[in-house]
């Protein structure tokens, strides 16, 4: 782990919009000047739109050729020709299809530590994908171009699920990361490249925001091996104000994440008078102490203005330092601190011997003491996933 992998892919994810594509046209920039992943890979050349439909899964039959969506909460009814909320999901007369299967538009190389997945086979490198779209609406979304667009608004690999598990294997990642946008509105792309890949040593993890409904949830946790996910706070009045959802299906899913064995980590993006009440704040960290374990992993992000809060300000590193001392002091063993590099809450110690175990800085992973998945320094089992799976 931790060795440099030299992929078909460019060292910054780029998502390509049509704006961006028609800002960097009228720079004079060529297709062959734009970033390396949207060259062509494979014989595959970058398209605008999507590429394939293909049949949906988890969806009921109306009346008047309606259909209700069963995949997410929102429970959409689409009439014929309409999409559901995450603009993927589409009534093709009475048959629902998805426009996201095979349809990537970022493909990257990231490190685990991006995802956020700081207990999954640190220091590596994983292969990471995402589509146009997503089943929320938040107001601070980092990737809110492609995550708020449709896919024929942006350009887009025509790649298989079969394409994305050999490049994986050829860039010599261990792991797939579905990612970026919520990896939910790809779900059927996700679980077969997860079929496909599992036999072959390869994990699947997702960084998601866990508003699924169970039945699907519960096919997913039989393929993934690890899940971020983010907990965008802790009250129904944020989660409708700031997303658009809901907080009551979120808890649901951690909760059968766990039940069904995911290696599950949690992140909570600190935004200054919108989610950052203590009170709150100790009601989450008492939550997930009791319903999820005392050593599941809390990440405190740092908020910065994007999107729709651009006039919003910064998080001060203080509140987060305040919230982990707080998630600490409720019985919580792996609290981190996110988006502040060099910060020494990026770093992982013993839950047993408080010893130093994974120094970080940043996404860079330093001296590792681990053997065979416990401290190096008291024998205590750690947590994670930390060597890759026997091949099936």
């Amino acid at each position: 782990m931790g060795a440099q992998n030299k992929g078909l892919f460019c060292d910054l994810a780029w998502p390509c919009t049509r704006r961006l594509f028609l800002q960097a046209s009228a720079l004079g920039l060529s297709l062959a000047a734009l970033p390396g992943f949207l060259r062509p890979a494979w014989g595959q050349e970058v398209r605008f739109g999507f590429t394939r439909p293909s049949p949906a899964v988890y969806w009921t039959a109306l009346d008047r050729g309606l259909v209700r969506c069963d995949l997410c909460p929102r429970l959409c009814e689409v009439l014929d020709g309409d999409r559901g909320e995450c603009g993927v999901r589409e009534n093709r007369g009475g048959t629902y299809i998805t426009l996201a299967y095979g349809n990537p538009t970022a493909v990257h190389i990231d490190p685990m530590e991006k995802k956020p997945l700081f207990h999954v086979l640190p220091g590596s490198a994983t292969y990471s994908i995402a589509t146009a779209g997503c089943n929320l609406h938040c107001s601070f979304c980092q990737n809110w171009e492609i995550s708020q667009a449709r896919p024929e608004e942006t350009y887009n690999f025509d790649l298989s699920a079969a394409a994305i598990v050999q490049a994986a294997q050829e860039t010599n990642c261990p792991s797939i990361a579905h990612t970026y946008v919520e990896p939910i509105i790809f779900y059927e792309y996700m679980l077969e490249i997860a079929r496909l890949s599992r036999p072959l040593g390869i994990i699947n993890v997702c960084h998601s925001a866990g508003y699924i409904n169970p039945e699907p949830l519960e096919e997913l946790c039989q393929h993934l091996q690890a899940a971020c996910v983010d907990l965008k706070g802790f009250t129904e009045e944020f989660y409708r104000k700031f997303t658009g959802a809901s907080l009551a299906p979120v808890l649901e899913a951690l909760k059968i994440f766990k039940q069904r064995g995911v290696h599950l980590e949690l992140v909570n993006l600190v935004i200054p008078q919108c989610n950052d009440d203590p009170r709150d704040l100790e009601k989450m960290c008492a939550w997930i102490r009791d319903e999820l374990g005392p050593l599941t992993p809390l990440h405190f992000s740092r908020f910065y203005p994007l999107y729709k809060m651009k006039q919003h300000f910064p998080t001060p590193v203080s509140i987060l330092e305040k919230a982990r001392e707080l998630a600490l002091k409720t019985g919580l063993k792996y609290v981190y601190i996110g988006n502040v590099p060099s910060n020494p809450a990026e770093s992982t110690y013993c839950h047993h011997c408080g010893r130093l175990i994974i120094a970080r800085q940043g996404y860079r992973v330093g001296e590792v003491k681990l053997k065979n998945g416990a401290c190096a320094w008291c024998g205590t089992a750690i947590p994670g996933i930390w060597s890759r799976p026997k091949l099936v």
